[in-house]
This record gives C-alpha cells, sequence and structure tokens, in this order.
C-alpha cells in the first residue's frame, strides 16, 4: 500500500529525514509526505512520530497502485 500524509507547514530538512522510509514534496503552506507502508503498524507507528514532532496531519490517503 502506499500512502500520502498533506502535513500543515513546510517541515524543515531535519525533519523530514524523521521519515528516511517516505518521499517528501513542498508545497504552498504543506509538506506532502507519500511512500509504501507495509502494514497497519507501520501506519499507526508514522502518524505516532507525527503527532510526537507536533505535526498537524490535515489529510491521509490511499494512493493507487
Amino acid at each position: 500500500m502506499r500512502y500520502e500524509f498533506r502535513v500543515d507547514g513546510q517541515m524543515s530538512e531535519t525533519l523530514v529525514k524523521v521519515f528516511p522510509e517516505l518521499e517528501h514534496v513542498m508545497m504552498a503552506g504543506q509538506t506532502v509526505l507519500y511512500g509504501p507502508i507495509v502494514d497497519t503498524a507501520h501506519l499507526y507507528g508514522l502518524l505516532t512520530r507525527l503527532q510526537s514532532l507536533g505535526l498537524r496531519v490535515v489529510e491521509l490517503r490511499q494512493l493507487p497502485e
């Protein structure tokens, strides 16, 4: 499965490096992280990591294969 996380604001390069398994794109006022998610535990782990860093996910969606 592939997922996309839209995060409010522009993440610094240091923060982006906390998610080495995901690619990223900076957009107007948002950072988009995307990539393969192995299973549900991996998905929840990423969400926990985002939350622990104080980042706000504004959209989460599964991408077509």
